[in-house]
């Protein structure tokens, strides 16, 4: 053999050698879609991590996912591959998937169909990795069938807090909200402020009515050994999630208030926390038909703070559309009123603003003050040539 075809001989053996050599977890180098069809031809279910390559806890996991035991684990029960969350194409898959990823590095399980069957959030040791893959291996024990556990009393922490996980990854709230608040019940409140609740804090609780949550905000001192910095950030999350959420649309103003002090005891600058309650607190104060109280919540605010006048044509809008009587409407008009004065109001501008002049006058059934702003929006309407057909059915209404 002459030297050259040697040289090629020797480098592809060595090749072959360093892919045998490699004892760990085989991840794919291909798209995602390639990993399921290749587990539908192999008869496996599929293992993903996502991860991300400037996340320091993913970086330490890899010689656990090199591990021998756990190459050899994997190997023969999955197909598996790795997926950077900032991907686009990963984010894409994540949300066709309906996934949130409350923590990185996080291991997901699918059958080759790409119907999730367990997900873990694991330690780093190999006996931990190869635990979470046996249990994805068995129907009765993986998060698939968490639900039925649960409805069927299972109440061990562990269990509650794996179901917690899974029913935030799955984005499934109420189910999160329900498990927490199971898991705070049993806990013993001299343990709320223990390490494992702080990560639970973290990692998985939805809700600011959550005991632990409720514990932690009115005992902070218990807290100080913990990064303060990422206890705000968590702490302000919770509470402006928990405000602008389905349920938090329903919240009245004690409520409303209750999370503007709290975001205060966290060190949100007030005039801050007040800004971010503003548009809930009114609404509570619309659904309790305080209209009176609501002109108040949201002038004090115009009065502290300089308006533009998209902004003054939002609350006028907001007002004349949801008020729940016309307590409110002599304020209306003052906004209207200060936009009017701003110089740069442009034509289009002034026709929008006389157009809910108009509304607010008919609210307190003032109808010569009404046609005259309505007239008034129309020749402004055709000015700046927009579309005058709301004008037109404005003034037939207030025939």
């Amino acid at each position: 053999m002459n030297r050259k075809l040697f040289s090629v001989f020797v480098v592809v053996c060595l090749a072959i050698d360093a892919a045998y050599a490699q004892k760990g977890i085989q991840f794919l180098p291909v798209r995602i879609d390639e990993v399921f069809e290749t587990a539908k031809k192999a008869g496996k279910p599929v293992f993903i991590e996502v991860f991300s390559p400037t996340c320091h806890v993913c970086q330490s996991f890899m010689p656990t996912l090199d591990n021998p035991a756990v190459g050899t684990f994997y190997n023969s029960n999955f197909v598996s591959a790795r997926v950077d969350v900032g991907n686009k194409a990963t984010q894409a898959w994540l949300t066709s998937q309906k996934l949130f990823i409350p923590s990185l590095p996080l291991f997901l399980y699918f059958d080759a169909n790409q119907s999730l069957l367990h997900a873990a959030m694991s330690t780093n040791s190999p006996e931990e990795v190869i635990r979470h893959g046996t249990t994805a291996l068995m129907p009765s024990a993986r998060s698939q069938g968490m639900r039925g556990r649960y409805a069927a009393g299972e109440r061990t922490a562990r269990f509650l807090i794996d179901y917690g996980t899974f029913a935030r990854l799955t984005r499934d709230t109420a189910a999160n909200i329900s498990v927490m608040a199971e898991y705070a019940r049993l806990q013993p409140v001299t343990t709320y402020a223990n390490e494992t609740n702080w990560l639970v804090i973290k990692k998985l609780l939805m809700d600011m009515d959550n005991p632990i949550f409720q514990y932690m905000i009115n005992h902070l001192a218990e807290y100080k050994n913990y990064d303060q910095e990422q206890l705000k950030s968590v702490t302000e999350n919770i509470l402006m999630s928990s405000l602008y959420s389905t349920r938090g649309a329903l919240y009245n103003s004690a409520k409303v208030l209750q999370v503007k002090q709290q975001l205060v005891l966290i060190g949100i600058d007030p005039k801050k926390a007040s800004s971010w309650t503003l548009l809930p607190e009114v609404k509570a104060y619309f659904r309790q038909k305080q209209t009176a109280k609501a002109a108040a919540r949201m002038d004090e605010h115009v009065v502290s703070t300089p308006f533009t006048i998209p902004e003054y044509l939002y609350i006028s809008r907001l007002f004349n559309g949801n008020s729940p009587d016309s307590q409110d409407v002599s304020t209306v008009l003052n906004w209207i009123n200060k936009a009017l004065a701003i110089t740069t109001v442009t034509p289009s501008e002034q026709a929008d603003l006389y157009f809910e002049q108009a509304d607010a006058y008919r609210r307190v059934g003032k109808f010569v003050e009404a046609n005259n702003a309505a007239q008034k929006s129309m020749e402004l309407a055709k000015l700046a040539k927009l579309d005058t057909n709301r004008n037109i059915e404005q003034i037939a209404k207030l025939k």
